[in-house]
C-alpha cells in the first residue's frame, strides 16, 4: 500500500443524488500546516450523516444557500448562510445538510488532509454506481473497516460495526471485490494494533 496522499486540483467527484465535490489542492497556512481546500455543492435536504473525523479539523463557509448542522449530543439545529463559517474540530460528531430551496455552496478547508480525498472520493464514486442511494455493501464495508482510525460513521449501530461489517469485508475478500482498492493509502494510525484499538470510539483501549 502507498502512504497518505495529497491532491491533483480541481477534481470533481459526484455522488449520483445532485451533490459533488471539488479538491482545489492542498494549500501551506504558516499555522495549519497543509490544508486541503474544497468546494461542496449539496443538493436540497442532501448532506453527509452523522460522522467523526477524528485527527481533523473541517471548515466551511458559505458561499450560496443555508447550510444547517448539528453535533452529537446536542439536539439543537443551526444554520448559516452566505459569508458565515461552521467549523468542525477533530473528534466531533456532526452532520451538515442544505436546509434550503436551492443549491448549497461552501468552499473551506480540512486540516492536515490525511486520507480524506481517497476515503470521499470512493464514497461518492461507490455512491453514484450504486444509484445515489448509498455506497454499495461490500464498498461501504472496505472503507469503514480499512479507515476505522481516521474516520467514524456515527449511525452505524455497533452491532454492526463490531459483528456483521467484519464478516461483510472478509466475505468481499473471499470474492474478489477489493481489487479497486489495492491502491488504498495506509490509514493514520494504522500502527495501532486492531486489538488495541476501539472502533466506536478512535482511541487506544
Amino acid at each position: 500500500m502507498s502512504t497518505s496522499t495529497a491532491t491533483s486540483p480541481a477534481r470533481t467527484i459526484e455522488d449520483g443524488a445532485g451533490s459533488r465535490l471539488t479538491w482545489l489542492g492542498v494549500e501551506r497556512d504558516p499555522e495549519r500546516g497543509d490544508v486541503l481546500k474544497v468546494r461542496n455543492e449539496i443538493a436540497p435536504g442532501q448532506g453527509p450523516p452523522m460522522h467523526t473525523h477524528f485527527h481533523q479539523t473541517e471548515e466551511l463557509t458559505v458561499l450560496r444557500g443555508t447550510i444547517a448542522w448539528q453535533v452529537a449530543g446536542n439536539d439543537a439545529k443551526r444554520r448559516a448562510g452566505p459569508g458565515e463559517t461552521v467549523r468542525f474540530e477533530p473528534g466531533v460528531s456532526h452532520r451538515f445538510w442544505n436546509a434550503g430551496d436551492g443549491p448549497l455552496v461552501c468552499e473551506g478547508g480540512i486540516w492536515p488532509p490525511d486520507n480524506i480525498e481517497y476515503f470521499l472520493s470512493n464514497v461518492y464514486e461507490s455512491t453514484r454506481r450504486n444509484g445515489g442511494k448509498r455506497p454499495s455493501m461490500f464498498d461501504g464495508a472496505f472503507l469503514t473497516t480499512h479507515f476505522r482510525t481516521e474516520f467514524r460513521m456515527d449511525e452505524i449501530p455497533a452491532i454492526a460495526t463490531k459483528v456483521i461489517i467484519p464478516l461483510v469485508v472478509r466475505l468481499g475478500r473471499l470474492l474478489g471485490r477489493y481489487q479497486r482498492f489495492a491502491d488504498a493509502p495506509t490509514p493514520v494510525g494504522a500502527e495501532t494494533s486492531p486489538a488495541n484499538w476501539d472502533s466506536r470510539s478512535g482511541h487506544r483501549r
